[in-house]
């Protein structure tokens, strides 16, 4: 069943059209991963399906109800949390300040303050700590946890590993395994190709707004990701398949 669907969507920020004609689906429990260069339009993409920034023209509907015209907190409600690129935690509060702020926007699910704590043991010890004083790594756990806490449909995790020693993502996704395998509906833009094809069922490739590949994560090969990463020609441009309802 298709839960996210995004027709012809585009997003502008000014005149630059950032997101253009871009069409996709996501099937309930698919995790999808979205990669592309710098400016290919992914953090917009993310945004703009969040209700962080407002289309110049297209549709989003989840499970088949039109959001395009919600504000945030509103789809917050309907089942789609963000986790942001930069985090954007309140810096001044505690870890269990920025997790239970979320808490007053949630569904009815199971995740909570200790489900959260279960999942990324790094904060464990850490709640009374401000969220300023964390680690890379500590405050994006705090990110993530803060998107569950809404007990989401579908997350929308938006460069989990910008920045961070890889050992200190190596931790983040084992904490994130459970969430990736177990269900869960995500669409994860991520800047390190190789995990993005190993945690991904599909593979969205962007390049100047729009959606140049699409294919299941284990019949496209590296090389044809690239390609397209890049622009380069080689790789085969997909037609957008649509989940069956």
């Amino acid at each position: 069943m298709t839960l996210l669907s995004v027709q012809n969507l585009e997003v502008r920020h000014g005149l630059l059209r950032a997101v253009r004609d871009l069409s996709f689906s996501v099937a309930e429990g698919e995790v999808v991963a979205v990669v592309g260069a710098n400016g290919a339009g992914k953090s917009t993409l993310m945004r703009a399906i969040a209700g962080a920034h407002g289309p110049a023209g297209g549709r989003i509907a989840l499970d088949g109800t039109d959001v395009t015209g919600r504000r945030a907190h509103e789809r917050v409600a309907a089942g789609i949390a963000l986790v942001p690129e930069g985090r954007r935690l309140f810096a001044d509060l505690t870890v269990a300040e920025n997790l239970l702020v979320a808490s007053r926007a949630r569904r009815r699910g199971p995740w909570d303050l200790a489900a959260v704590v279960a999942a990324f043991p790094l904060l464990d010890g850490l709640l009374k700590r401000r969220a300023g004083n964390l680690s890379g790594g500590e405050q994006q756990a705090v990110a993530i946890g803060r998107a569950l806490m809404t007990n989401p449909r579908l997350l929308l995790l938006d460069e989990v590993s910008l920045g961070l020693a890889p050992i200190v993502v190596d931790t983040l996704y084992d904490s994130l395994g459970t969430i990736l395998t177990g269900g869960t509906t995500v669409l994860l833009v991520e800047q390190d190709l190789g995990r993005a094809l190993g945690v991904a069922r599909r593979v969205l490739c962007m390049l100047e707004g729009r959606v140049v590949l699409d294919e299941p994560a284990a019949a496209v090969t590296r090389e044809q990701v690239v390609d397209a990463y890049f622009g380069l020609g080689r790789a085969t441009v997909t037609t957008v398949r649509e989940e069956p309802a």
